[in-house]
């Protein structure tokens, strides 16, 4: 049951939703659109990602956990997939048990998304199979730092447990069930255990972002805090901060080098 303040900031198509019911990710994509703060931010995120696209090697492009997203406006050919059908999207498929062929695929991208798996080894092992030498892994994920430890923790409603000494987490429901530390725990807390167990993988480059902009879009389930007029000027706020970024970052780019 939600409290009062809850109810006031809680977004009115987000309130006492079932996160893992079939509707979620429709509302999710309704959300989204009609957000201008928010869908700027996705904007962003996709437009990184389709610029890190590896554009020397061939092969299908696979988003992983489409959702409620619109990277196809970013890149036209893109498949998307997810855990469960939805009209929107190609495949249904568990990033877990990845069903394409030996290095068919160019790459796999995704927008907050690993944080859910709760064997991401499987995931990375998948991936390391099915893309070939020269793709890549590019997401957008949660990262830890001083000041989006304070806000996963005690604002945002997923589990955020960045003392969690394994990368596993009990399974349950596919966007209920999360550790919004695990992107940081895997690549920068235990980097040196990720490259022992994957040589396969080189992490070829970790870009640090948005301290403020998605905490004040209120994400898919709260209100949004900002107009969609004020996103450039908070944007430039962000940029002013970057030598900062380290201890302000709320998200991070990953991109992950599949090696020859």
């Amino acid at each position: 049951m939600l409290t009062k303040l809850e109810t006031y900031l809680s977004h009115p198509l987000a309130r006492n939703l079932n996160l893992d019911s079939p509707e979620a990710i429709q509302i999710h994509s309704r959300i989204i659109h009609e957000k201008p703060f928010l869908r700027q931010i996705y904007e962003g995120w996709y437009t990184s990602i389709s610029r890190l696209l590896p554009d020397d090697i061939g092969g299908p492009i696979v988003e992983v956990g489409s959702g409620g997203g619109f990277l196809t406006d970013f890149i036209p050919d893109l498949l998307t997939s997810e855990i469960r059908q939805v009209p929107t999207v190609h495949i249904v498929l568990d990033g877990q048990c990845l069903p394409f062929r030996k290095a068919s695929l160019r790459a796999i991208v995704m927008t907050t998304v690993l944080h859910h798996f709760p064997d991401v080894k499987s995931f990375l092992t998948e991936c390391a199979y099915c893309i070939r030498p020269g793709g890549r892994i590019i997401m957008v994920e949660p990262w830890a730092t001083r000041w989006s430890r304070l806000i996963f923790r005690y604002l945002h409603g997923e589990p955020f447990n960045p003392e969690a000494k394994d990368w596993k987490f009990p399974r349950g429901g596919p966007l209920s069930q999360a550790n919004a530390a695990l992107p940081w725990i895997v690549f920068a807390r235990d980097r040196e255990k990720f490259e022992r167990e994957f040589p396969q993988w080189y992490i070829k480059e970790i870009k640090l972002r948005e301290p403020f902009c998605y905490l004040l879009s209120g994400g898919v389930s709260l209100k949004s805090f900002m107009p969609g007029c004020l996103f450039g000027l908070w944007r430039r706020i962000e940029d002013l901060l970057h030598p900062w970024i380290n201890s302000w970052a709320m998200f991070a780019t990953i991109v992950l080098l599949r090696k020859g």
